[in-house]
C-alpha cells in the first residue's frame, strides 16, 4: 500500500514540490494516517537527485504543515472531548486503549511526548489530538510543537537529502551495498520503536483512568 502511495505521490512531489509535501503532512498531523515522513523523506531524495526542490524551503514548509496541522488537532481534540473521539476515533486508529494511554502519557510526559512523538508514525498523527484531549496548555503546546517539527523536518529532511546528492556519485556495486545497508538500518530501528511503543503503550493503558469528559479548561 506503500509503495502503491509512494508512485502516486511522485507525480504531485515533481508538480508541486514542497507544497505538496506541506499538505500531506498537515493532514497528517491533524490525526489522518497518511505516510508523511514517507513524503518528506522521498521529496528530500529528489532535491538531492535533482535539484529542483530547494531545500531549506522543503523543510521550512514541510515544520510548517506539521506544525498547522498540529494545531489544528489540538483544537479538535479540545473542543470535541473523549466522548466524540472514543465514538469516532477508531476510523483513525485512536482506539479506547490508547486514549487512556495517551491521557496518561500527557498528564506526566506532555513536552515530552509532544517532542519525541514527532518521530513516531502513531504519536505523530495522535499527539495532537490527545494533547487537546488531555487540555495540554495552549502556549506549552506550540511550543513545544514547534521545536519538534523544526527538529524532525530538519534532521528527516536533511539526512535523505545528502543521501540523494551521493546517489550518483555512487552508482554501481558501492552504492547498492550502500543502499542495503541504509534500508536494513532503518527497518530495524523501525521494528526496535514499535516495540518499545507497545510495551509503553500497555504500562499507560495499565495506570490510566478514562473520565466521561476532561473539562475544556483548567
Amino acid at each position: 500500500m506503500i509503495t502503491a502511495f509512494n508512485h502516486a505521490l511522485a507525480p504531485w512531489i515533481a508538480a508541486y514540490g514542497s507544497l505538496a509535501v506541506a499538505a500531506l503532512i498537515m493532514l497528517e498531523s491533524l490525526g489522518l494516517p497518511l505516510p508523511g515522513e514517507t513524503a518528506l523523506v522521498s521529496a528530500a531524495i529528489y532535491a538531492g537527485t535533482t535539484h529542483r526542490i530547494d531545500i531549506s524551503v522543503l523543510i521550512l514548509a514541510a515544520a510548517a504543515g506539521a506544525i498547522v496541522g498540529g494545531a489544528a488537532g489540538y483544537w479538535i481534540g479540545r473542543n470535541a472531548g473523549y466522548p466524540v473521539l472514543l465514538r469516532h476515533g477508531r476510523h483513525i486508529g485512536l482506539t479506547e486503549r490508547r486514549l487512556r494511554a495517551g491521557h496518561w502519557l500527557f498528564e506526566n510526559h506532555g513536552g515530552k511526548i509532544v517532542v519525541f512523538g514527532r518521530f513516531f508514525a502513531v504519536m505523530r498523527a495522535l499527539a495532537a489530538l490527545l494533547a487537546g484531549v488531555t487540555v495540554m496548555e495552549w502556549r506549552r503546546f506550540i511550543a513545544f510543537q514547534t521545536l519538534a517539527c523544526l527538529i524532525w523536518a530538519g534532521i528527516y529532511g536533511g539526512v535523505a537529502y545528502i543521501f540523494g546528492k551521493q546517489i550518483n556519485r555512487f552508482a554501481g556495486p558501492l552504492g547498492a551495498a550502500a543502499a542495503v545497508v541504509i534500508v536494513a538500518v532503518g527497518v530495524a530501528m523501525v521494528v526496535l520503536a514499535r516495540r518499545h511503543g507497545e510495551r509503553l503503550e500497555r504500562a499507560a493503558a495499565a495506570r490510566a483512568t478514562l473520565p466521561d469528559q476532561l473539562p475544556h479548561k483548567r
